[in-house]
């Protein structure tokens, strides 16, 4: 009898989202990186703009998703041919064979790169955890709206989603600084990587569902609810104006979309919440 109701209980899909949740926050532990790293890790760019000539390119030997790059492989080679790697791509993007994912400094070297790059890099056929936390954002955001969607119509599944989401990007704001920047012993850049930003996440995390959820007022204010508690972690400006940002959006869509004004006034309350955390957040940096 345990045995059937254990695994009863792990089917519902309250369990299932939970779980999700939990192998999302592992994730993120593992991958939120240091946020007292130096600037070149966060502007990469500038690192690229400063390189000698365009690079060579490396086409992808074959089509999937890619699921995992061993970064320390890839500073090791690029330490032995004295080159710079640039991961045009992030664990989760999806490779087109023959299409360049791959550019080295200096050109010569790229050759020497792509014969040893198949043993740093796994595709496959569909997105894993390992290195792509937003995968499992996008599995909380797949349920949520499909339980809006007409034909399940399960709102209360969908704001169980929601709670979920906020959660885990609780845990990425004000930390979110994954490694962009390898660097071998000698203190030499080797290695540019792909990353997902912050403001990206937040994108993932809301824009479908207040989409999916246009009209329904129950939605918007559990997101906007979300939003609050993000705000509260929020430190740095720019993180804050993208939830500001967010925020905004949803209460547009409120007074274009929700009919009856006592529901819009209830939407405009959890917005005005959003708006007194950013105030409060603000004030204490100052």
């Amino acid at each position: 009898i345990y045995f059937l109701h254990h695994i009863a209980v792990q089917i519902q899909l309250p369990e299932v989202i939970a779980s999700i949740a939990a192998d999302l926050a592992k994730a993120i532990e593992l991958q939120a990186g240091d946020p007292t790293v130096g600037a070149d890790a966060q502007y990469p760019a500038l690192l690229i703009a400063d390189m000698d000539g365009p690079g060579g390119d490396v086409a992808a030997p074959r089509s999937g998703y890619l699921q995992y790059i061993q970064h320390r492989t890839l500073v090791q080679l690029a330490a032995e041919v004295d080159a710079v790697i640039y991961l045009r791509y992030r664990p989760g993007h999806f490779l087109v064979q023959g299409h360049p994912y791959v550019t080295v400094w200096p050109a010569e070297a790229a050759q020497r790169v792509a014969r040893e790059l198949a043993r740093a890099h796994v595709t496959g056929p569909y997105r894993t955890l390992a290195q792509d936390v937003s995968f499992g954002i996008d599995q909380l955001v797949e349920i949520c709206i499909r339980a809006l969607s007409a034909a399940v119509n399960d709102t209360f599944t969908a704001l169980t989603c929601i709670d979920w989401i906020g959660d885990s990007l609780c845990k990425v704001t004000g930390r979110w600084q994954p490694t962009r920047v390898y660097r071998d012993a000698a203190g030499g850049v080797r290695l540019i990587a792909t990353q997902v930003t912050f403001e990206r996440l937040v994108e993932r995390a809301f824009e479908k569902v207040r989409q999916a959820g246009r009209g329904m007022p129950a939605v918007l204010i559990r997101q906007l609810d979300a939003l609050a508690k993000i705000m509260e972690r929020a430190t740095a400006p720019e993180d804050r104006q993208v939830v500001l940002d967010q925020a905004a959006m949803i209460e547009r869509l409120s007074a274009a979309s929700v009919d009856e004004a006592a529901d819009r006034a209830d939407v405009q309350r959890a917005y005005q919440r959003v708006l007194d955390v950013h105030a409060g957040r603000a004030a204490r940096a100052t």
